[in-house]
């Protein structure tokens, strides 16, 4: 289970900006999980909330979006989502696209409490 070592680095990251901010708690984590980034996101939240257990984010609330997989398409030049993992363009059917969005994991908001 990756998402333990995932979510203590997220902890370690929210903690590290919570000193630099020089937060008595966070209150809020709010990450974004492409669909393509291998995580699951029941086990990053379990997971999560074993890792903020006795640090300043023991209390916070945890919030997610699940991005879709964007793709650019070589031939009719338009982006769009894929809303099944065949991995050609929607739109015309080309298989030359390059994802760009919908692979990574990003921490999008972190809100503190002086």
């Amino acid at each position: 289970m990756h998402e333990l070592s995932i979510a203590s680095s997220l902890i370690n990251i929210c903690l590290e900006k919570a000193a630099e901010n020089n937060a008595a708690k966070i209150i809020n984590v709010k990450i974004k999980i492409g669909k393509l980034s291998g995580v699951e996101v029941h086990y990053l939240k379990e997971a999560f909330d074993v890792v903020k257990a006795g640090t300043l984010a023991e209390n916070c609330s945890f919030e997610y979006i699940l991005q879709d997989i964007v793709v650019f398409c070589e031939a009719c030049q338009k982006e769009s989502v894929l809303k099944e993992n065949i991995f050609k363009c929607p739109l015309c059917q080309n298989k030359e696209i390059q994802v760009i969005d919908g692979e990574d994991l990003f921490l999008m908001n972190l809100e503190f409490e002086k």
